[in-house]
Order: structure tokens, then C-alpha cells, then sequence
């Protein structure tokens, strides 16, 4: 047991000190931020919108894609396709001005959306994308050359999942981890540096959710929710951990894992599925992974659909799709010391989410830009506005800017307090 907490011990500083080199307070190096919470420290954000909507910086025009927009280093990186390829695009995060253009893969068709779904992960001097068919490529930041690429899902015998591979890559200082869903392997890491395969783990569908560094029961982990459940992983060696089933109809588990504290972290599906907390321990050598919370089925308090849920001060805030891929979106504040729902906000619509000095902001389906307080005594819809076209990105926040895209253009808007109102 002491063996393994040093390790895992070890493991763990050398992955913060990782990170914290390369990450600066204002970045949005990868999906839903830093540390794939959607949480973001600014602070000084304008607290609703101008008359004349907020303020935008700049628009550039792209193609088709689900991608979001990674922000590190003056850079907005993002993924699209034309008609014949899938794209890594790098603007200039400041004016929007196109920096480089890689292609990386044919352009990809699905009945549910055409092109890439999964955002660009950017770490040290390199960009990691996933393409709709599962290409895993690595890219030099500064010129866009592309380094490697491996066709994950084919080179293990199997198959893109049926709505496209939506897994953003991890990151650690040697690996990149996806979620590759064949027969062979479940979850599959590379070398960063070659992109030769460094180990797999587990079998079965991918699912459409991204994996997670947590450090659960003093150990740093990898979390990867599949189409079939949850499981933690040595990030060195991919060694399981442990394991809890959470199968959904048509393998929608898309959410990403949340922790909650340093003993528990909650996962959810829509397709009326529902929400389990678990608890993990580690003792005599080996952990267990124990529910000690559910709300599932039909009148479930929480099921995410494709939207991760936010935690902020003792409270999670989440979509809580209503049906099987139903169109009723609910929003909802769930105290989770009691697991009590201190307010839901029907109807309010499909959307995501991020959290930044105690407000949500969120993106609908419609293109339209929300701000609705953090604050659990009751819902605050404070601002709403109509920016772009129908959107399913979440939105990404880097020194007090917001970016945002649709199926046509990437867009920047100003979200300071000292912003001044107007396009």
C-alpha cells in the first residue's frame, strides 16, 4: 500500500509541475479548460451585457466542425473541414488572423453532424488533435508541420464510434491518452514525441466523453467514462485501478467525469440515464470504487446529455436533458451536501456551460450567448443574446475573452468590466 501511495505520490507532483510550466492563469489550453472542469480563476467580468450586445473583437470565417477552441500562448486553435479535408486551424487570438492551416485527415461525414468533434489539446511546443474517423495526430504549435498521426481505431482492428470519435486528447508530460473503443483496447496511450503506441487498457466502445487527470484517494489518476462505465487508470502504465458499469442506450456516455473533492466525483448520461456519485478508497493495496449516490431513469434529478456539469462552492450546475434525446432541456442547481435540487429552470434550453467569477456562461443551440448567475438561492438569467448560428461548442475563456464558433465563423468577444459596449 505505502509502495503504491509513493508512486502515485510522485506520479502526481511530476504531472502538476508539468502542467503548471505550461499553463499561465488566463489559458484555455484544452476542452473545458485547464483542468477539463469548465472552471475558469478570472476574475473582473462584465456581470451582463450591453444594450448593444457584447463586445466583439474579431470574426474569421471556417468550415464545418463540432471542435472547440483551445487558447494558449496568443493562439485560438480549433478544428473544421471543407469538402474534401479535416483541418487543425491557428488564428491569431488577439485580431483572428489566420497563423497556419494543417490539413490532417479527409473530410468526415456523419448523419449526426459532418466534421471533427473533438478540441485541439495544445502542450508545451505541441497540438494533439482527434479527428471524426479517430486519426490522433501531433502538430508543431509554432508552424502548424504536422509531426505524426496514427488511425487509431484501425490500427487495433476496430471502428470510429457510430457518431464519430468526440474524445479530446490528454495530455501528460510523455503520453497522449484517448479513448480508442475497439475489441483491443478501450483507452490507448502514445508517445508524444514518436506517436508509438505506449500501452492500452480495457476493450469495448469508446462513448463520446474525453479522459480526466484526477488525484482521488492521494493518487493521480486517469478517469475515462466509455460507453460502458467508468474506470481509473495508472497514467504511467495504463494499469486499471478500478471500474464501475454505467451503460446508456446507444453508448451515449458523453459528460465528462467531474470530481467533487478529493474522495468523490460524479458521473452522467443523458438518454434518461441519470447521475451516480462515487467514493473511492484505497486500502490494503487496492482500491474500490463505491456508490454512495444515484438519481437515475426517467425522473432523474440530473442527465447530462452531452453537457459537462459545473461544481462552484458546494453546488453543482448542470443541463438536465428530459427524454430520450428529447428536445426539453432543463437548467439546475443540485446542493451536494444533501444532493437536494435547490432550483431547476425548466425549458431553458440545450446548451453548455462555464463558470467564471461566480457566473455561468453558457452557449445554446440557437447561437446565443447567456449569462445566468452561480449563486444556489435561486436562478439569475441576468443577459441573453443571439451572436452566431447553431453552435454545440462549449465556449472558451482566456484573459478576460470569450471564444466561440459555429458552422462558419470563429468569433472573439470582450468580456472584461472595462469593456466598452458594441461590435
Amino acid at each position: 500500500m505505502s509502495g503504491f501511495r509513493t508512486t502515485g505520490s510522485v506520479i502526481a507532483l511530476s504531472l502538476c509541475l508539468f502542467n503548471s510550466r505550461l499553463v499561465t492563469g488566463g489559458d484555455w489550453p484544452q476542452f473545458l479548460g485547464p483542468n477539463r472542469t469548465g472552471v475558469s480563476t478570472e476574475q473582473a467580468l462584465i456581470s451582463e451585457f450591453p444594450a448593444t450586445g457584447p463586445k466583439q473583437v474579431w470574426q474569421t470565417p471556417v468550415g464545418t466542425g463540432m471542435s472547440g477552441i483551445a487558447v494558449t500562448d496568443g493562439l485560438a486553435v480549433t478544428m473544421f473541414q471543407d469538402e474534401s479535408q479535416q483541418y487543425v486551424a491557428a488564428l491569431d487570438a488577439n485580431s483572428g488572423e489566420s497563423k497556419w492551416r494543417t490539413a490532417v485527415a479527409p473530410a468526415y461525414e456523419n448523419a449526426m453532424g459532418n466534421g471533427p468533434r473533438a478540441t485541439p489539446t495544445v502542450n508545451g511546443a505541441q497540438i494533439f488533435v482527434y479527428t471524426g474517423e479517430g486519426i490522433l495526430a501531433a502538430l508543431d504549435k509554432s508552424s502548424g508541420k504536422l509531426q505524426w498521426s496514427v488511425d487509431v481505431p484501425k490500427s487495433q482492428a476496430g471502428t470510429p464510434s457510430e457518431y464519430g470519435m468526440s474524445c479530446s486528447p490528454l495530455a501528460t508530460d510523455t503520453l497522449i491518452i484517448v479513448h480508442s473503443g475497439t475489441d483491443k483496447a478501450a483507452v490507448s496511450a502514445f508517445d508524444r514525441t514518436t506517436g508509438e503506441l505506449a500501452w492500452t487498457s480495457g476493450s469495448g466502445k469508446a462513448g463520446y466523453s474525453s479522459p480526466v487527470l484526477m488525484t482521488l484517494a492521494e493518487n493521480e489518476q486517469v478517469v475515462a467514462l466509455t460507453a460502458s462505465g467508468v474506470v481509473s487508470l495508472e497514467p504511467v502504465t495504463g494499469k486499471t485501478l478500478w471500474s464501475f458499469p454505467f451503460p446508456t442506450e446507444y453508448d451515449c456516455n458523453t459528460a465528462n467525469p467531474i470530481q467533487i473533492d478529493d474522495r468523490r466525483l460524479l458521473i452522467s448520461a443523458g438518454e434518461n440515464h441519470g447521475s451516480v456519485i462515487l467514493e473511492i478508497t484505497y486500502d490494503n493495496g487496492a482500491f474500490e470504487a463505491n456508490e454512495i449516490w444515484s438519481s437515475l431513469g426517467k425522473d432523474s434529478q440530473l442527465r447530462s446529455e452531452w453537457q459537462t456539469p459545473i461544481i462552484h462552492q458546494g453546488h453543482l450546475y448542470g443541463l438536465d436533458n428530459s427524454g430520450s434525446a428529447g428536445p426539453i432541456t432543463n437548467l439546475v442547481c443540485i446542493r451536494l451536501s444533501d444532493r437536494k435540487t435547490v432550483w431547476q429552470k425548466s425549458r431553458f434550453g440545450k446548451s453548455n456551460l462555464i463558470l467564471a467569477d461566480g457566473k455561468l456562461f453558457l452557449t445554446t443551440m440557437q447561437g446565443e450567448l447567456v449569462i445566468v448567475k452561480a449563486d444556489p438561492s435561486e436562478f439569475q438569467e441576468v443577459s441573453r443574446v443571439r451572436v452566431m448560428e447553431t453552435t454545440r461548442q462549449a465556449p472558451s475563456l482566456s484573459e478576460g475573452r470569450l471564444y466561440v464558433r459555429d458552422d462558419a465563423h470563429v468569433m472573439c468577444f470582450d468580456l472584461r468590466s472595462t469593456a466598452k459596449a458594441g461590435n
